[in-house]
C-alpha cells in the first residue's frame, strides 16, 4: 500500500524540486508520471529536466508520443497505470484507488499560492478520509522535514 506524500514548495521552485524527487524516484527503480493539467506548466518542465547538469540527466518524454510505455519519466495527464510513481503538479487530481495501488504519490504546491494552498487541503482530507497514508513535508531553512503524518 502507497501513501501519498505532500510538498509545500516554499524555499525552493518546482523547477528545482522535481527534479530531486524524481532522481531519487529513479534510484528506487520507479517508473513516473509528473501528471498536470496545464500543458503550459509540462512544456515548462520538460524544459528544465533537459536542461538540468549533465551528469544529473533525466531521461523522459511528454506524453502522446510513440514511445510513452518506454518512458521512464513520462509528463502528461493519464492515468497511473504501469508507473510506480505519480508526482502531481499544477493541482493535478490524484484518486485514492491511485494511491493505495502505487508506490508512492508525490504532489506537490507552491505554498507562495493561496489556491494551490487550497486544493492540497483538499486533497489531503478527501485522500486521508479515504484511508490513504499521508505525510506533510515543508521546507525549513533549505532542508525537507516532515510536519505531519496520518
Amino acid at each position: 500500500m502507497g501513501a501519498a506524500f505532500f510538498y509545500h514548495l516554499t524555499d525552493s521552485p518546482l523547477e528545482a524540486t522535481l527534479p530531486m524527487l524524481i532522481g531519487k524516484a529513479r534510484g528506487a527503480g520507479w517508473r513516473i508520471l509528473v501528471r498536470g493539467r496545464d500543458e503550459a506548466l509540462l512544456q515548462r518542465l520538460d524544459d528544465v529536466l533537459w536542461q538540468g547538469p549533465e551528469d544529473q540527466f533525466l531521461p523522459h518524454g511528454m506524453a502522446g508520443g510513440p514511445h510513452d510505455a518506454d518512458q521512464s519519466v513520462l509528463l502528461g495527464d493519464g492515468p497511473s497505470d504501469g508507473f510506480c510513481c505519480v508526482m502531481s503538479v499544477g493541482g493535478a487530481e490524484v484518486r485514492a484507488d491511485e494511491v493505495t495501488t502505487l508506490e508512492r504519490t508525490c504532489i506537490l504546491f507552491d505554498g507562495h499560492d493561496g489556491a494551490a494552498l487550497e486544493t492540497a487541503r483538499g486533497q489531503w482530507k478527501v485522500l486521508t478520509d479515504a484511508g490513504c497514508t499521508a505525510q506533510y513535508w515543508a521546507q525549513e531553512g533549505g532542508r525537507w522535514t516532515m510536519k505531519a503524518e496520518k
